[in-house]
């Protein structure tokens, strides 16, 4: 008598639940992206250079944004202009800003190279603004880690419309990586350094 084989299914395994902490990181990350206000107070605790700065991310519509660095004493120099550490310093924040708004709080993004070039002295508010970038509204919906490089401008904004000369131009790249899949990475790596210690 013949036995015919018996199809075996394997149960996917169920989602780890999340702790309390990344509860809380994923509402604090929501909180950030939801209005100006939520984002300084979020500032003030995780990124006091940003909140002392005063810089701000401005949604023109659904897919541009724009970040002002206002012209405070902080951000400038000995002689009156914008400090280039804080032109410098800020295109890496408000290009996070930006990628975070699209990407949302379910994914980690961290800055990996940075080329900025100084175009000419900026003598009142800057403008940071994103030209182009790669498709992050795909990349995000494939639920992958990925790198994205965005091109920036910076402009000097002036009372008189119409004119707002470049002062500066960057170019950066981030990886962003999917919140679950980090902490399991982090945890697959905490268990593979407890099992070394046995040994």
């Amino acid at each position: 008598m013949s036995s015919l084989p018996i199809e075996t299914q394997t149960a996917a395994p169920a989602p780890r639940k999340r702790s309390l902490m990344q509860r809380f990181e994923n509402f604090v990350g929501r909180l950030s992206v939801k209005n100006d206000f939520w984002h300084k107070v979020c500032s003030l605790v995780w990124l006091p250079y940003a909140f002392r700065s005063g810089i701000s991310l401005r949604k023109v519509d659904a897919d541009t944004f724009t970040a002002v660095l206002p012209f405070r004493r902080i951000n400038r120099n000995w002689y009156n202009a914008m400090a280039g550490a804080a032109l410098l310093g800020n295109c890496e924040v408000a290009a996070g800003m930006y990628l975070f708004a699209r990407c949302g709080p379910e994914y980690m993004v961290v800055c990996k190279e940075m080329n900025y070039r100084f175009r000419r002295p900026c003598l009142g508010p800057a403008a940071y603004r994103v030209l182009r970038s790669e498709d992050v509204t795909e990349r995000v919906a494939s639920g992958e880690a990925f790198n994205v490089t965005l091109e920036m401008e910076i402009r000097q904004t002036l009372r008189r419309r119409g004119k707002e000369p470049k002062v500066g131009e960057c170019t950066i790249t981030f990886h962003c990586v999917p919140l679950e899949k980090a902490r399991g990475r982090s945890h697959s790596d905490d268990e593979a350094t407890s099992k070394s210690d046995r040994r």
